[in-house]
């Protein structure tokens, strides 16, 4: 077998529904105000799915511009990864549901699960396929329908999140983003912070369920905050360590887009300038899997990008999972 020696991102594409839901619109529906939501989290609007929008509808719509932008057409890919914690299913898996939906029937597909950190897993693994030869073209979906999980009656969360998609394809040969390297970490003691409590074996959906409101999520926001600073901030350092870089080196910090204040915080110990962190919260919100990718792309198609350019992907989330990736942008 061919022995290869990198992974590259060739093409991306990110969809976002058409529905917006602004924190005007939230004023209404809890005890809230535009100001505080702002200035707590950096969030001005986010992106409402219509009914018909299930996360593999967006997740699709995501790769097919993916997939135009890389030249490439879906026979030709390899595997599907879906990142996603909103599955239009249990099972089948929504990566099996996409593949049906794109016609790529030479695919093999599976979800990760990762939260919000998904992205960066799913990117972890295609790129370990390809390296080891195994696969040469896999398609990385990351896409969330969060409004499906929220309590819209709790102001703590209904706030924060939003519904969107996005894609990458990567592979052996090209151009575009050679993944450099990723580093990953999890810490399950930490696993009560952020859940979804009913819906699985452990509780079972029940009329008790519903009553007590455990098919929507749950988090422990400070709890969150303070290991979300400290966890992306330790895997960003082992991911530049392994790459042999120095921070003034990173020109871009695309971090997840929780809170404002959380990638304030994160690129002030990385003595990033503000110019150079990248920002999608005040449009989107809090997008899961999805975030990290939607930011990569608009990045991508707004900034004309320079030969060896480095791109600093970091992510936190349920779990607790994070992580870090490094990306460097290599022309023709």
């Amino acid at each position: 077998m061919e022995e290869t020696k990198a992974a590259y991102i060739i093409g991306m594409g990110s969809y976002v529904p058409e529905r917006i839901l602004s924190n005007k619109d939230l004023e209404k529906i809890v005890d809230t105000s535009d100001e505080w939501i702002f200035s707590r989290t950096g969030m001005k609007e986010r992106r409402i799915a219509a009914q018909e929008e299930h996360t593999s509808v967006m997740g699709e719509r995501a790769a097919k511009k993916a997939l135009e932008r890389a030249g490439m057409s879906a026979s030709e890919v390899d595997l599907i990864l879906f990142a996603t914690i909103t599955p239009d299913y249990g099972f089948p898996s929504t990566a099996c549901l996409v593949q049906r939906r794109l016609k790529a029937k030479r695919a093999a597909a599976v979800d990760v699960q990762a939260a919000c950190s998904g992205f960066i897993y799913a990117l972890s693994m295609a790129k370990a396929y390809i390296i080891s030869g195994m696969y040469k073209r896999v398609l990385v979906i990351a896409a969330e329908k969060l409004s499906s999980i929220v309590d819209y009656t709790d102001r703590n969360t209904c706030i924060l999140f939003g519904d969107g998609a996005a894609a990458a394809v990567l592979s052996s040969k090209g151009f575009g983003l050679a993944v450099s390297h990723v580093c990953l970490g999890a810490d399950g003691v930490q696993a009560d912070l952020l859940t979804l409590p009913a819906g699985g074996c452990r509780y079972p959906a029940s009329t008790e369920t519903v009553q007590n409101k455990q098919h929507y999520l749950q988090m422990e926001g400070r709890e969150v905050f303070k290991h979300a600073v400290r966890r992306m901030e330790q895997s960003c350092k082992e991911c530049l360590e392994a790459c042999h870089l120095e921070e003034k080196e990173v020109d871009w910090l695309v971090a997840h887009q929780a809170n404002i204040r959380i990638i304030e915080a994160l690129a002030k110990r990385f003595s990033v300038p503000k110019s150079r962190v990248f920002l999608t919260i005040h449009k989107y919100g809090n997008t899961s899997a999805a975030s990290v990718a939607i930011a990569l792309d608009e990045l991508c198609k707004n900034n004309k990008m320079r030969h060896k350019e480095n791109i600093l992907l970091t992510a936190f989330g349920a779990g607790l999972t994070f992580g870090s990736a490094l990306l460097t942008y290599m022309e023709k």
